[in-house]
């Protein structure tokens, strides 16, 4: 790409009586700022906070009330899978007098107008050198009609972040590449290597960025490593801490997910159920060939910049099916599809480009009024489904965002009475069947909580209440029980309050309730067995160094341990 060319165009003696409205600048620049103000608008419409997202913020209370990164008080155990993203919330906590779902909500809002801006104006820099001044937001268009983009601008999880992430890392690859720009190297790199720390598949995406930057500056073997280190100090700090405080090498989710194994075929499923209610290939062929309209103008630069994204959009939707993607509808393949958009966010306007970025503009109308999937209109907690609807529709809320909206839920009250009804330390469980809570006499010092959905109750009970939820992302040992056949993804685990009883209850356990004592007998004897004591240590010793090394050490193996969720006697170790 040559670069005397970013001086080319309306600045020239060429156009000396164009005055600033007749630029293409100032048009370009206005259709961004549109763009823009459509997309806040639209995602503040459908503003509304997750379930998973509040379980994020119980982990944010506790480190502001000095307990550390922890879902319970006493358990080390990562709930949360972006830790740059609980950080961040954790230090906007800090603002007094303003509920942390609402600091939550707003903050993934901006993040992602941020994330977008940023790639628009990438994508204007990119083509700066090519001479071409006058562009149109044709691939934000996209991120405007698809109702995900909207429903996860906000939702209290780590999308908004993702989004401002990615904007910003090619935003700074095409300023350090393509342009005059006296930018240093070093603080690309530096938020390039943040991807393990934004969400940890997303060192795909650093990886690929860091690559490309090297490559094309060629700095020689010694700066390139430097550059390296520079990238991976945080992740790798951040990596020694995970091991040895919650000893194991991932967040605890990703044992929850059974993040290491292959789901192809239900992979494949969830990327066609994106893409088939808004005819979503559309829009990509007819953007990708307006894009390729102006290959005669492309050199190495050019190629090497736009396949950043292109590669990484790949590789994170590849992850993504290959572990069968998500229950919350497009959600986890976001990433992969706005990293597919980077490049065409905005589209210079020649001749040729016109038809095919008006023919977007048409599919965008259509896609953002009519284009739903089939399971919106009711949506079920059962395989793949419209997440924020469902929260809306079971809590009465339009916009679901404090966790007082969720003590609406029709299930939420029994839970709530038990444990404000509960005297001393107990154990609880619920019977499935009669939806009847009892309570069980423990030795502990605490009152126990066996739930399923723990984000909205974990902000509704108190800090010093263990929740141990049977899908594992507050429970160890749930965690590394053996997933359900067939069971919904993100929800393959799924242990019996018989475990917790086990656990944590004083034995042996009264007849007449919801387990029987022999069960239960059972469970306590195989969490007896030597890698389930070490498991439970791991998360409950108080942290020394002794610990902290132990830890470190045993997680490399201690990550793939595995025992039945069902403990039938005799009960066997190993």
């Amino acid at each position: 790409m040559t670069q005397t060319s970013t001086t080319t165009g309306e600045n020239t003696p060429g156009w000396p009586s164009r005055t600033w409205f007749r630029r293409p600048s100032t048009w370009t620049w206005f259709g961004f700022g549109l763009v823009l103000m459509v997309y806040a608008d639209l995602a503040w419409r459908r503003r509304w906070m997750s379930d998973d997202g509040l379980i994020v913020l119980r982990t944010v209370r506790q480190i502001l009330a000095g307990n550390g990164p922890v879902f319970n008080v006493g358990e080390r155990v990562e709930t949360n899978t972006s830790p740059l993203w609980t950080a961040i919330l954790s230090v906007f906590g800090l603002i007094p007098g303003v509920p942390l779902e609402w600091i939550s909500v707003v903050t993934g809002l901006v993040f992602s107008v941020a994330g977008l801006f940023f790639g628009l104006d990438g994508a204007r820099r990119l083509y700066q050198p090519l001479a071409f001044h006058g562009l149109a937001p044709a691939g934000a268009l996209v991120v405007c009609a698809l109702p995900p983009f909207r429903d996860f601008a906000t939702s209290g999880l780590e999308t908004g972040l993702i989004t401002l992430w990615l904007g910003g890392t090619w935003w700074l690859l095409v300023r350090r590449l393509s342009t005059m720009d006296e930018l240093r190297t070093w603080p690309v790199a530096l938020v390039a290597g943040l991807g393990p720390l934004v969400r940890p598949d997303l060192a795909l995406f650093s990886g690929v960025a860091l690559v490309a930057l090297v490559v094309l500056l060629r700095p020689g073997l010694r700066p390139a490593l430097v550059l390296l280190a520079v990238a991976g100090a945080l992740p790798l700090a951040y990596q020694v801490f995970r091991m040895g405080y919650y000893g194991l090498l991932t967040p605890n989710t990703a044992l929850v997910k059974e993040a290491s194994e292959a789901n192809w075929g239900r992979g494949w499923a969830y990327l066609a159920d994106l893409f088939q209610p808004y005819w979503l290939l559309l829009p990509v062929l007819l953007l990708a060939a307006a894009f390729l309209t102006m290959k005669s103008t492309m050199d190495r630069t050019f190629v090497m910049l736009t396949a950043v994204p292109l590669v990484g959009a790949v590789l994170l939707s590849l992850y993504v099916i290959r572990v069968g993607g998500d229950f919350m509808h497009g959600r986890m393949l976001l990433p992969a599809l706005f990293c597919l958009l980077l490049p065409v966010l905005a589209l210079p306007m020649t001749r040729v480009t016109t038809a095919f970025l008006l023919a977007v503009g048409i599919w965008a109308f259509v896609a953002a009024g009519s284009l739903r999937p089939p399971y919106s209109a009711e949506p079920r907690a059962v395989g793949v489904t419209d997440e924020r609807s469902y929260w809306s529709r079971a809590t009465g809320h339009e916009h679901p965002i404090l966790a007082e909206d969720y003590a609406d839920h029709p299930s939420m009250p029994s839970v709530l009475s038990a444990v404000r009804g509960v005297e001393g330390p107990a154990v609880l469980i619920q019977d499935y069947a009669t939806r009847r809570w009892y309570a069980y006499p423990t030795d502990r010092s605490y009152v126990t909580v066996a739930a399923d959905s723990i984000g909205a109750l974990g902000q509704l009970i108190p800090l010093d209440l263990r929740l141990r939820d049977g899908y594992g992302l507050a429970n160890p040992f749930a965690a590394h029980s053996t997933s359900l056949p067939d069971g919904r993804t993100g929800h393959q685990k799924w242990l019996p309050p018989v475990w917790e009883l086990a656990n944590s209850a004083r034995l042996p356990i009264a007849e007449g309730g919801p387990v029987r004592a022999k069960d239960v007998a059972a469970a306590r004897v195989a969490l007896s067995c030597p890698e389930l004591v070490a498991i439970d240590v791991s998360v409950r010793d108080p942290l020394t160094a002794g610990r902290f090394a132990d830890n470190l050490i045993g997680s490399f193996a201690r990550g793939s341990v595995r025992f039945p969720r069902v403990a039938s006697p005799p009960v066997t170790c190993g």
